[in-house]
């Protein structure tokens, strides 16, 4: 049987975390590769009572539900939007599987295919894939510390006419950096300037390392969803589970209504059964106190990362340290190919991604991504004694 696939998947380029972690499977190896949260710190006994609590309700907790998602949970999650100084209402919002669904709904309601996407250079991967997916021109900005340069994307903006920005301005995925205010607003200005809308992905916000720093996210700023330019997403996979896959939208209730009816051609709704457990966690969970301890785990593990790299002492490797999140990225030595170095990296047992995955396009090919949140202590100083073995080696050779 031959078999013929749509172009669109046919083209589309595998997820290189995805398969590094397939490499990295039964074997001795220390992966900074994945996004992954630490699993000790996962709320389990509060996450089983909260599924008990569900359960013991009745039956019809394993009922279908709405598109929209269970109304208790989108209500807490406005109380929880409401203290970031964004006022929603339920019904401008729509719960979904994890927010990289979120991101392919959203794109898939509000793009044509041939349609042009800006995006910060380097970007997330996944974001990438689904744009490729739904056959979009993706068009890249370039960034510093400070975050995406509004002149170089309204240069581009004017060119290239594109219909979206995404964009990750607190502890972006994967460079870990955090736009300025500054910035924040000029490109806020910028594309309602150009009446452009604005997915602001957010993961990570929640992740920052000095309680005292305060990162308004784009929506806030903007102050309402009617007639926004900002839909915003996040998820509770980086703060309570992965694998509770819940992720939520906010926007213009017009937008959420077309994205509801896009996600029933998808999947009717996601987990309702998650979502109740949710609802019930924060019922009767701190969940804030709980941001607060990963917070200062995932802080210290960053400091950790940060101190054996400058150990090293390697000449040429640049990194900026963090705020929050839970990645480093790091510049390698001029000349070095960050995808040769991660075959010999992987013969020593360490694993982590090659930048050149968070490209649109003209990758800098010295970079990397480092997790710093999924290993601590004895892992954390082998696997990066292993990195920098296999960086030494690759910089002798040249």
């Amino acid at each position: 049987m031959e078999y013929r696939f749509s172009s669109r998947v046919s083209q589309l380029k595998s997820s290189a975390v995805r398969d590094i972690l397939k490499l990295t499977q039964g074997k001795d190896m220390i992966s900074f590769a994945g996004g992954l949260p630490a699993e000790e710190m996962f709320p389990v006994q509060a996450v089983r009572e909260a599924a008990d609590r569900v359960l013991l309700a009745g039956p019809s907790a394993l009922q279908y539900g709405l598109t929209e998602g269970y109304i208790p949970l989108r209500e807490h999650l406005c109380s929880r939007m409401a203290v970031k100084g964004m006022a929603v209402t339920p019904e401008e919002m729509i719960l979904t599987t994890g927010s990289q669904q979120a991101i392919d709904l959203l794109v898939g309601v509000l793009t044509e295919p041939g349609d042009t996407i800006l995006v910060e250079k380097p970007t997330y991967l996944a974001s990438l894939q689904v744009f490729a997916l739904h056959g979009l021109n993706v068009i890249a900005a370039d960034s510093d510390e400070n975050g995406i340069i509004p002149e170089v994307a309204e240069e581009l903006i004017r060119k290239h006419k594109p219909r979206l920005l995404y964009a990750v301005p607190t502890f972006g995925n994967p460079t870990g950096r955090v736009w300025s205010l500054e910035r924040r607003k000029r490109m806020l200005a910028l594309c309602k300037q150009y009446e452009m809308l604005i997915i602001e992905d957010d993961p990570y916000g929640d992740i920052k390392f000095n309680a005292k720093d305060h990162f308004p996210t784009l929506f806030s700023l903007e102050g309402a969803a009617k007639d926004g330019s900002v839909i915003y997403t996040s998820t509770f996979s980086k703060t309570v589970a992965p694998a509770l896959r819940t992720g939520w939208a906010i926007g213009d209730s017009r937008v959420i209504r077309m994205v509801a009816k896009a996600k029933q051609a998808a999947d009717l709704h996601s987990s309702t059964m998650d979502q109740q457990i949710l609802s019930q966690l924060l019922s009767h969970f701190d969940l804030d106190a709980h941001i607060t301890s990963i917070s200062k785990e995932y802080g210290d593990r960053m400091l950790e990362m940060h101190g054996l790299l400058q150990k090293a002492a390697l000449p040429d490797l640049k990194w900026v340290m963090p705020k929050g999140g839970m990645f480093i990225w790091v510049e390698l030595p001029e000349g070095l190919d960050a995808e040769a170095l991660l075959r010999n990296a992987v013969q020593k047992g360490v694993a982590f991604v090659p930048g050149s995955s968070f490209y649109a396009d003209n990758p800098m090919r010295n970079t990397a991504r480092l997790n710093y949140s999924h290993n601590k202590g004895e892992r954390t100083v082998q696997g990066i004694a292993r990195l920098i073995e296999a960086i030494g080696e690759f910089t002798v050779r040249s």
